[in-house]
Formats: structure tokens, sequence, C-alpha cells
């Protein structure tokens, strides 16, 4: 940054001209008791009102009644400009009321005063950890190199193999105590930092927001033109950077395994004997409850603002049928002016059209499929012992041979039927080839099956037995 990019933020950032106000001291105090201390979001204005009313009556009995004299109404009016932005003031679903939130500049400067306190205990071996950790997440998680991943993953297990060697040998390596109050501070700042990002994540999803609207409603072009140019630039509210990286913590917060694990580890944590006497221990355990409320404003956010983008799509394509039916009402009215004298000549020329002609009696009939009846009664046997070869013993049979059989048949006569058909090619495969015969019939529109009368085929196994079945006689005619 430049003296010009900092003189900009001097002039125009609403949490420099918090830090320059008069009365920043009271706005602060008053946004940490009601908004940052307790996590609260998205107040009601009456709430607020006493809330602020609360710290007045305390500093003002402190400093004197002449002091703030300006009523808790005006100072939250006041605070909620759009010139000092340092409240959102907005309506939400199902409230009477206008609701109160903090805006993400407002967060900064709140967390930039409490650093100024200063720390007793600043973590540094635990950042140092930290800092490795992701350094080393980093770059083995892009490698592309199989070997390369491998060695890792075996060294990881060299290492882990190490330690349970040194444990089984009796040695356990065990955290000293500056070493754990060092890694519990680094944990509670984190966790704080999280929480008060939420609230920045959210002004990126308003401002994405922001910048689409304007980009719709300038857009002249087409409707999927428009789609094109926004989601091939993934500046749709889910697809943007900021939407994927959101969504995967989400994804992450709401595995139950990993929420369990969390929740374990955390009360866990609070029995360590070197943490007993550091301040706020107890209260990390309630660190999952207090970013859950914070991830669903954001969550409720990105589906606002992406439903509110889909109807302003949905307007467009309103417009532009809108368009579209005006024009073809044109035509429709100018249509009708001169249909008492209509233009000489050819109307309109169509070039490479035409229509096709269906005559109705050109169409079949309706036939309603035949359907035969089968006995299906199945008569249970006494247990004997039944040989399971034959389950495996399969065959096939060829439909096309069929075919051919058939056709050398009608070959000498105009119609024939199954029973010609069999005496003149045996039944070898029997009941199989005896069902594919009606199966050619009944998709064939040379053939027909006569339900009332019937027939007697017979065959001969391979063990010399003789097997016959009476079916409906089946009549092959010669096509023409």
């Amino acid at each position: 940054m430049d003296y010009f990019s900092i003189n900009s933020l001097r002039e125009n950032h609403a949490g420099w001209s918090l830090l320059r106000a008069q009365n920043a001291p009271l706005a602060l105090t008053f946004f940490m008791t009601a908004f940052t201390d307790p996590n609260q979001r998205n107040l009601g204005r009456q709430d607020l009102i006493e809330v602020l009313e609360d710290v007045l009556f305390s500093l003002r009995d402190s400093l004197g009644e002449d002091r703030f004299p300006r009523a808790a109404g005006e100072y939250l009016d006041d605070w909620a400009e759009p010139a000092k932005a340092w409240l959102r003031k907005f309506y939400a679903d199902n409230r009477d009321e206008p609701v109160y939130d903090l805006t993400a500049s407002t967060e900064d400067v709140i967390r930039w005063v409490e650093s100024l306190r200063g720390r007793d205990f600043v973590p540094t071996q635990s950042r140092l950890s930290s800092i490795f950790n992701l350094l080393k997440t980093l770059v083995h998680g892009t490698e592309t190199d199989p070997e390369a991943r491998l060695a890792e993953l075996q060294r990881q297990r060299d290492e882990i193999d190490a330690q349970m060697e040194l444990i089984r040998s009796g040695t356990i390596p065990v955290m000293t105590g500056p070493e754990a109050v060092d890694h519990f501070h680094q944990l509670t700042t984190q966790a704080k930092d999280l929480l008060s990002d939420f609230r920045e994540v959210e002004a990126n999803f308003r401002k994405l927001d922001r910048s689409l609207r304007e980009q719709i409603s300038m857009w002249e072009g087409g409707q999927g033109d428009l789609l094109e140019s926004i989601f091939s630039s993934q500046q749709d509210i889910s697809g943007s950077l900021q939407g994927r990286t959101f969504q995967g913590f989400w994804d992450y917060l709401m595995s139950p395994q990993l929420r369990s694990e969390l929740h374990e580890l955390l009360d866990r944590a609070t029995q360590i004997e070197a943490l007993a006497t550091q301040e706020g221990l107890y209260s990390i355990t309630s660190m999952q409850k207090d970013w859950l409320p914070a991830v669903e404003q954001t969550q409720s956010t990105v589906r606002q603002l992406s439903a509110q983008i889909r109807r302003l799509l949905d307007d467009k394509v309103f417009l532009e049928n809108k368009r579209i039916m005006a024009l073809i009402r044109n035509i429709e009215s100018g249509a009708v002016a001169v249909r008492a004298t209509p233009p000489p000549g050819a109307f309109a020329d169509l070039a490479g059209h035409d229509v096709p002609v269906a005559l109705p009696f050109e169409r079949p009939l309706y036939e309603p499929s035949r359907q035969t009846p089968i006995d299906d009664a199945v008569e249970v046997a006494e247990d004997l012992d039944v040989d399971a070869h034959a389950l495996f013993d399969q065959f096939h049979v060829d439909p096309q041979k069929l075919e051919a059989h058939i056709d050398a048949v009608l070959a000498d006569a105009e119609q024939a039927t199954l029973a010609d058909v069999a005496d003149a090619f045996p039944l070898s495969q029997g009941l199989a080839e005896l069902v594919t015969y009606f199966q050619l019939a009944t998709e064939s529109k040379s053939a027909t099956i006569d339900p009332d009368s019937s027939q007697t085929l017979s065959w001969t196994l391979p063990d010399g037995s003789l097997r016959e079945a009476t079916v409906e006689k089946i009549i092959f005619v010669r096509p023409s």
C-alpha cells in the first residue's frame, strides 16, 4: 500500500471514521456489550435501545448527567447512516421492527482495540508449529507426483512407528506446561478470529451480490449470453471462490463424525492439569455452539442472495416475453387490417419447408394385444434328492435358425402350421424351442395364433423318453 491508498482508507473507510469519532468509546463499548461479548447477531431495535440505555445510564452516573445528551434511538439511527455504516440496518422476515448487526469494518475495529490492551502471554511455539503444518499440507496436498506422495506417506508412517515403539518401551513424551499454555492461547485466539471472520465473509457475499445485480441491470444482450457471462466467470454466489471455501467449511462443520470428534477433543482439553488455572478454559467447550449461529446466518444470507438473483433473472425473462407478445400482437393487428384487401402477389416465400400429408385411413385400426393364459399353479413336491447339475447344463435357442425352418417349409406351400414345421424339422431343444416358435409367431405379421384350435407336438429327450405338449394352433403364411 502506498500513500494514496492509505489516505483513501482514511477518508472513506468506515472503521477509520469510527476510530476518529468523538463518541468512539461509547460506540465501541455498546457494540461489545450488545454484539461481540455475548456473540449475538441481528438484534431488534427495541432490544438494542434497552441495552444502550443501560450503558448510557451507567456512564452518566459516573461522568455526569450532561454527558451523552441524545436518546438511545438517535444514536442507533446515527450509527446506521450510510455515511458512517458502523451498523447495518435492515428488515428481516417475520420482524415488524428494523434489525441491526455489526458491519465487517466495525468488527475489525473491535478486534484491533481489544489487541491494544496487550497480552501477558504471547504464543510463539504453537504459531510456528501451525505455520509448519499449514506449509506441509499446502506442499504435499498439491503434489502430483505419485512417488513423492508415497515417499511422504512412508515417512509419516515411519515417524508414527517410531513413536509407537517409544511408547511401548515405557517412554511417553508429554507436552510441558508452558507448551500446553502456548497451544491453548493459540487455540482460543484462532477460534475468536474465525468467529469474527463470518461478518466479513457475509459482507463479501453482499458485495458479490451487488456486483452481479449491476451486471444484470446494465445488460443489453440476450438472456443466454447473460447467464453464460455469469457462470463462465464463476461469479455466482455459490460458485465463487468465497462461496466454495465457505461451503467446504460448512460441510466440514456439519459432518457428524467430525463434530463428535471436536466435542470430545474440547472436553478432554478442559481436563489438562497444566491449563487448570487458565482463564476461559471451560468456555472453549461452547466454541462449536458459538460457530453454528454465525455460520447459519451466513448460510441463510447466501440462500437469500441466490434466490434474489434468480428472481431478478426471472423478471428479465418476463420482460423479454412481454416484448415478444407485443410483437406478435402487432403482427396480428396488421394482418386483421389487410384482411379485406390482401396485398397482391405472393405474400411470403418459405424455402425448404413442406407439409407432410397423412390420410386418416392410412392409420391402422386399434388391435388389442392377445393375452395367453398361463397355468402358474405350483405343486409342492416331497423332499427328494435332486440332481443340481441340470441347472448348469444350459443351452441357447437360435431364433434365426427357427425362422429358416419356417421359410424352408413355406417355400413349398402357401401356409403351414407349427406341426408341419415340427414334422419337417423335429424339435431338438424341447420346450424352449417350442416357446421360441410362439415368440416368433407373436412378433411376425405373417403368423396367426388360433386360440380355438390346438395341436399336439412331441419331441424326444436325450435319454430316449418321449415328451408331448398340446398348444394353440399356429399358422404361418408365406409373405406376399
